[in-house]
């Protein structure tokens, strides 16, 4: 895929208030408890909240596992992405007894891979298949996560995880990763100017067309996002591999440049607050926390369906440890309900255990808010990227390159 989809993947999320302070206590307090084990995890900043990690540690305690906490954050997902390979560069290379000098830049290298390794590491699905494929990552034995029958029954979950060795989906394949949270691709717009123009406001992808819409419209600056909405509207899949097989793919394409007045991955909503757009294509985790501040600014999850995303939790090649039982603790900690409401509600997105549950098991605010949730029929049209191949992607840059180029010249 792109680079622009890589930074729109990246820029659609941004732990938070008081986990640097967790983390020093917790060091601290390993160092006179060196009997209990240490639970070490490096994860996109915003994605866990501060709170839950004192309430997996009373749970542990009561249940007579006392565990120290290590948790530490990187800002982007490409971060963690990067350092999952300098950690695997460096594991090849050196010894235990080679005394090799590694840069003080890789975190949690410390003097032996054993207590510098994170148990677990937050990848987000785009770059699951590249890690499987460079060998960064131990596949996960599910049959050791009590809460593993919730995610197994949902078909596009199983789809996603189960990769062979290569990073293809394969459903005879093994689990590299297991999702704590996810979300999608949505339509942002400016409630306000929509009822001072008594306009009908956008239920799906056609609606960017609209002739009331034109030059009103940013979009994300990426491939696989906006050929896959135009897909959508022409009743295909994101996942299309050949697309020279779509009737009037690129006529569609071309049609849509006359409707957007710019390209943007990560400045694409401050245009729409500036009222300089009127539409913008958003991902969920970038608009939810807008529009609590801004009522005039609405959402909607496309009827036909959207993509979707999932961050996860993965076991680094890296650490030469058998994944520990604190490490399976917390995996299952994050697939309880209350605690899974409680980290959707948090995170501006929704736990995967609980798609298709029953209303009355989520939060009022759960409830109230279809751009997280969306009913299951939009849920059911929805769709996580898969990887794609050599070929395939190939199609998708060189159209998207000839359709950029033209817009660009005009």
């Amino acid at each position: 895929m792109s680079d622009g989809y890589q930074m729109g993947q990246i820029s659609r999320r941004s732990l938070l208030t008081g986990t640097a302070a967790w983390t020093m206590s917790q060091l601290l307090a390993s160092c006179s408890s060196q009997s209990i084990p240490t639970l070490k995890v490096l994860l996109l900043r915003g994605s866990i909240p501060a709170q839950l990690l004192n309430e997996f540690r009373r749970q542990e305690e009561k249940a007579s596992r006392p565990v120290n906490l290590d948790f530490s954050a990187e800002q982007q997902l490409q971060e963690l992405f990067l350092l999952l390979q300098a950690w695997q560069q460096r594991s090849n290379k050196a010894t235990p007894s080679s005394g090799s000098s590694l840069p003080s830049w890789i975190p949690f290298w410390g003097k032996s891979a054993t207590n510098g390794m994170p148990d677990l590491v937050t990848l987000g699905d785009y770059w699951l298949g590249k890690a499987i494929q460079q060998g960064l990552l131990k596949p996960i034995d599910v049959s050791r996560l009590k809460n593993w029958s919730q995610l197994s029954q949902n078909p596009k979950l199983k789809e996603l995880l189960t990769r062979n060795d290569q990073g293809q989906p394969d459903r005879n394949g093994q689990v590299w990763g297991v999702p704590y949270r996810i979300g999608n691709t949505v339509i942002a717009y400016r409630r306000d100017i929509f009822e001072q123009r008594k306009l009908p406001p956008p239920t799906d992808w056609s609606d960017l067309w609209r002739p009331d819409l034109h030059r009103r419209i940013s979009l994300p600056d990426q491939a696989r996002e906006v050929i896959g909405l135009t897909l959508k509207k022409l009743g295909k899949s994101y996942n299309t591999t050949d697309l020279a097989a779509v009737p009037n793919l690129e006529k569609e394409l071309r049609s849509l440049q006359d409707q957007v007045k710019l390209y943007s991955s990560d400045a694409y909503l401050q245009p729409l607050l500036l009222e300089d757009t009127w539409l913008a294509v958003s991902w969920s985790t970038d608009v939810l926390p807008i529009m609590q501040r801004s009522p005039q600014i609405a959402a909607v999850v496309p009827k036909s369906g959207t993509a979707l995303w999932a961050d996860m939790w993965v076991h680094p090649t890296a650490n030469p440890d058998a994944l520990s039982s604190a490490a399976t603790d917390w995996i299952d900690f994050c697939w309880q309900p209350a605690i899974a409401n409680q980290l959707s509600s948090l995170t501006w997105t929704i736990s995967p255990v609980l798609l298709g549950k029953s209303t009355e098991k989520l939060s009022e605010d759960l409830r109230r808010n279809p751009v997280r949730l969306p009913d299951t029929q939009v849920l059911q049209n929805g769709e996580f990227l898969q990887p794609l191949s050599e070929a395939a992607n190939s199609q998708y840059e060189k159209l998207w390159q000839r359709i950029r180029n033209e817009t660009e010249r005009s």
